[in-house]
């Protein structure tokens, strides 16, 4: 079966500073999350999967087709949207103008903006607000709502739950659960122990640009040792014991 997203020996840096460094694996339809501290290359490998960054080596795939070397548009357009750190929204544009500007794009398939304000309830009583006057988890919405009308395969969100409050990263996880539920692929890159093991329970740990190893969520939440050796103790959550933090 062709996998939604297959990365293959992935090369990627700046300069002869090297970052990605043999990175390899694959994803059906369904939220794998990669975790790891703080200068591992994550949001590197955000910007080689989606453009920003092109790879000095290796594939990606997605779908069968071959992405790495397209421009960000182009890897939209071939089947990957993007939800970045920081949400990079235009400040004076009004929600309703943020999904307006994709919505030919998004007609006649599965996600349009009437699907989105369905989705996001407050967006739709926020649509005339511009995105500079949204709360942290509106602006949030507006970012996934934004990257849903490109109706791609795959989805790849950069620190989604950075700075949201526990209501609103519950309504993340209940949208990203959806999605693997209609046949999307959804790649989270989380430094928060505690979001990234509730979107996803494939965990895989990033180190110096190498994929180290992988664990489930919940070998990740009972295992204290896994915590300090790969995450940091104190950098992503507490250390767990039992399912509870310690």
């Amino acid at each position: 079966m062709t996998a939604i997203l297959e990365v293959r020996d992935l090369r990627a840096g700046y300069g002869a500073s090297v970052i990605l460094d043999g990175l390899s694996f694959r994803m059906e339809a369904e939220s794998v999350a990669v975790v790891g501290r703080n200068g591992m290359g994550k949001t590197t490998l955000c910007d080689t999967l989606v453009g920003f960054l092109p790879a000095s080596g290796g594939e990606v795939r997605v779908t069968g087709r071959r992405v790495d070397g397209l421009t960000p548009e182009k890897a939209a357009t071939t089947g990957i949207a993007y939800v970045p750190q920081g949400r990079r929204l235009f400040p004076s544009l009004t929600v309703d103008e943020h999904l307006t500007m994709l919505a030919r794009r998004a007609r006649g398939r599965r996600w349009t903006p009437d699907a989105v304000y369905e989705l996001f309830p407050r967006l739709a009583q926020r649509r005339r607000q511009g995105g500079a006057e949204l709360s942290g988890g509106e602006q949030q919405m507006l970012a996934v709502g934004r990257a849903l009308l490109l109706n791609t395969p795959l989805i790849v969100m950069d620190e989604p739950s950075e700075g949201l409050a526990p209501t609103i990263v519950d309504v993340l996880v209940d949208v990203v659960h959806r999605l693997v539920s209609e046949g999307v692929a959804v790649l989270v890159v989380e430094q928060n122990l505690r979001a990234a093991v509730r979107l996803a329970n494939r965990q895989l740990v990033m180190v110096s640009g190498r994929l180290e190893a992988e664990f489930t969520g919940e070998e990740l939440l009972v295992r204290p040792d896994l915590q300090r050796q790969y995450l940091g103790v104190g950098s992503t959550a507490a250390p767990y014991k039992d399912g509870e933090p310690a």
